[in-house]
């Protein structure tokens, strides 16, 4: 029989992702990003005279969700 009272083995701690630190940096760049996709989403409806598929709040989505990992992959 194993006697675990003296040399108990250390059990590997798991790090969590720092979820709360990655959605806080996510929404600070949204907010940055959001008036130039405004910007560029209201020019290109002039540009063309059409309603672009894709609207600011998207692309400012899509722009955050490609910078934020490249910042915590660094």
């Amino acid at each position: 029989m194993t006697d675990f009272t003296t040399d108990t083995p250390l059990v590997r701690m798991r790090h969590a992702p720092p979820r709360r630190e990655y959605f806080a940096y996510f929404a600070v760049i949204f907010l940055a990003t959001l008036p130039l996709a405004l910007i560029t989403w209201a020019l290109g409806a002039l540009r063309r005279m059409e309603i672009p598929e894709k609207g600011p709040f998207a692309r400012a989505w899509t722009q955050a969700r490609i910078i934020t990992p490249t910042i915590f992959s660094a």
